[in-house]
């Protein structure tokens, strides 16, 4: 409950997001970047599979 309080007081806010540090919000950011990397590094993993089989036929 103190806590709420607080963060209140200081951001204004009850809402989790907006009571982050800016260390907190740039490591959910990375972690939101690396995660659309992994997915796009894979696209192309399979593009390049499916590349490759139309090559050698």
């Amino acid at each position: 409950m103190d806590r709420w309080i607080t963060q209140a007081s200081q951001s204004g806010s009850f809402k989790t997001k907006d009571n982050r540090s800016p260390q907190e919000q740039e490591l959910i950011a990375l972690r939101k970047e690396l995660k659309q990397l992994r997915m796009e590094n894979d696209i192309l993993k399979q593009a390049a599979l499916i590349i490759g089989r139309k090559s050698l036929s």
